[in-house]
C-alpha cells in the first residue's frame, strides 16, 4: 500500500453497522471484484469491490467477506477469506497478506484460506434460512458485462435453491451513504493532496502547455503525496474542450486567451476527493471570463448554503435551477421571455448548465447514496455548478466536498484557493 495504514475502528463500525441490518439467522457473503484481462497475457489495474473493501479494508484479488451472527461457534461469526500465499505466485507477482497482516487491517480474528472454506461455509448455509448476496446496484451503472459477484449468485441459487435469498445493496446504500467521523478523516487526507496538487499545477499551467503535461504534473504530485491513484481519470480540458463534461482525452494545448477546466481528486486509503478548478491559461481572467466564473461561484455558494439535511436531491436541483436562471439572464446568456417560454421538463437554463449540481462522494467517487429520500447529517456530497457556453467557446465548473451536520454542512475544502483574485495571486507566484 502506498498509504499509511488507516485505523481498523473504520472497517469494525462499517462491519457492525450492517450486522445490525440482517435478518435473523441469515448468512451474508460478500466476493472480491474479477481480474479483468486487458490484452495478451496482461490484466487492467486491480480495484477492489467496494462494499468488500469498505466492510474489511481488504484490497486483495479473491478475498470473501462472511457474517453469520447467529453461529453457535463465536469465532465463526465473521470470517474473512483470503488467497493462501504462494510462493510461486509471489514471485511474479508480489507478497501476498498473511492472517496477522490481514488482521491488523480489518480488525477481523478469523482469518480462513479460500482453499480450506468449502466444507465450513457448506454447514453455515445448511444452518441459516437467508443469504444476503451482494449487487452492483448503481442507478448509473451502464456495463452489463458478467462480473463475479453475479456469477457467484448463481452458483448460490443453483446449489442452493429453497433458500431465501436477500439483496445486500438496499442496506450497503443507506449505509454508505453516511459517512463515519473515522471515514471522514481518511476523505480529508484525499483532500489535503488534492490541495497540495492544486497550488502545485496553479503555477505550472501556462500558454503552449499541453494538457497531459499539466495531466503528468497531477499524477507526479498525487503518487509522491501517498495517494493510492486517481479517484477517476482527470479532466483537464482547455477552451471549447470544457464544455465536455467527461473530456480525458487530455491532449489539447491550452492557448493564450483560454480557461482550463480541471476536474480531478485524489485516493488516499480507498476513500478519494473530488474537485474542479477553472483558471486562466495566462494567470488572468478577462472580465467575461471573470464575470462568468463569479457568476458560477455565487450559484456555487448558493447551492451549499441549501444543500442540508431534510431536502431532496430533486427540490435540491430544482431551487439551483432557479437560482441560475437569474444568474443566466444577467449574463445575458438567456431572456425573461425564453424562461417564460420555457419547457419545464428542460428549462431554458439547461442550454447552459446541463447536468447534476451534486453527487455522493466516498469509497466510489459516485458513491452510493438516496436521490430521491431526504438527506441526512452525515452524508457527503459534492457541489460542482457549471455554466457552458457554447458561443463563446467556453466551459467553467467549480466544485468542492461537503459533509452534511445536523443543522447544514462543512466545507471540507474550504482551504483550498476558490476566488478569482485567489487563484489568479497564485498563479502569478
Amino acid at each position: 500500500m502506498k498509504y499509511l495504514p488507516l485505523n481498523p475502528k473504520i472497517f469494525i463500525n462499517n462491519r457492525k453497522r450492517f450486522v445490525s441490518k440482517m435478518k435473523k439467522n441469515s448468512i451474508a457473503i460478500f466476493v472480491q471484484n474479477d481480474e479483468v484481462p486487458e490484452n495478451g497475457d496482461a490484466l487492467h489495474r486491480f480495484k477492489p469491490n467496494s462494499d468488500l473493501f469498505w466492510l474489511s479494508g481488504i484490497r486483495q484479488e479473491d478475498s470473501m467477506m462472511i457474517f453469520f451472527p447467529d453461529n453457535p461457534d463465536p469465532k465463526f461469526k465473521e470470517v474473512l477469506v483470503l488467497v493462501r500465499p504462494n510462493e510461486l505466485k509471489e514471485k511474479w507477482d508480489g507478497k501476498r497478506l498473511r492472517m496477522q497482516e490481514a488482521t491488523e487491517i480489518s480488525g477481523i480474528k478469523t482469518i480462513m484460506w479460500v482453499d480450506s472454506l468449502e466444507p465450513l461455509l457448506q454447514a453455515w448455509i445448511h444452518a441459516a434460512e437467508n443469504i444476503y448476496l451482494d449487487t452492483n446496484e448503481n442507478d448509473r451503472k451502464g456495463s452489463l458485462l458478467e462480473t463475479r459477484q453475479y456469477r457467484f449468485i448463481k452458483e448460490m441459487k443453483e446449489r442452493y435453491p429453497l433458500h431465501n435469498f436477500v439483496r445486500a445493496a438496499p442496506i450497503m446504500l443507506e449505509l454508505r451513504a453516511i459517512k463515519t467521523p473515522e471515514e471522514v478523516e481518511v476523505i480529508k487526507k484525499a483532500i489535503e493532496i488534492t490541495d497540495i496538487t492544486f497550488r502545485r499545477l496553479a503555477k505550472f499551467v501556462k500558454p503552449g502547455v499541453f494538457e497531459f503535461e499539466i495531466e503528468a504534473e497531477l499524477v507526479h504530485s498525487f503518487l509522491s503525496n501517498r495517494a493510492t491513484r486517481e479517484g477517476f481519470g482527470s479532466i483537464i480540458a482547455s477552451g471549447d474542450r470544457a464544455r465536455t463534461l467527461h473530456y480525458v482525452l487530455n491532449n489539447g494545448e491550452c492557448k493564450e486567451g483560454e480557461l482550463v477546466l480541471i476536474d480531478f481528486g485524489a485516493e488516499y486509503g480507498g476513500y478519494n476527493a473530488d474537485c474542479t478548478r477553472t483558471i486562466p491559461v495566462n494567470g488572468k481572467y478577462t472580465k467575461r471570463q471573470k464575470d462568468l466564473y463569479n457568476s458560477c461561484l455565487r450559484t456555487h455558494r448558493y447551492a451549499a448554503g441549501i444543500l442540508k439535511p431534510g431536502i431532496t436531491i430533486i427540490d435540491y436541483h430544482e431551487k439551483v435551477g432557479d437560482f441560475a436562471t437569474k444568474e443566466f439572464i444577467k449574463l445575458g446568456l438567456i431572456t425573461k421571455a425564453d424562461v417564460k417560454n420555457e419547457d419545464p421538463a428542460n428549462r431554458a437554463y439547461r442550454k447552459y448548465l446541463y447536468h447534476g449540481i451534486s453527487h455522493h462522494l466516498g469509497v466510489d467517487v459516485h458513491d452510493l447514496g438516496p436521490f430521491r429520500k431526504p438527506l441526512q447529517a452525515g452524508m457527503l456530497l459534492t457541489v460542482e455548478p457549471g455554466i457552458y457556453v457554447e458561443e463563446e467557446q467556453v466551459g467553467i465548473r467549480i466544485e468542492n466536498d461537503f459533509w452534511l451536520t445536523k443543522t447544514g454542512n462543512i466545507d471540507l475544502m474550504k482551504n483550498m484557493p476558490i476566488e478569482a483574485d485567489d487563484i489568479e495571486a497564485l498563479m502569478k507566484k
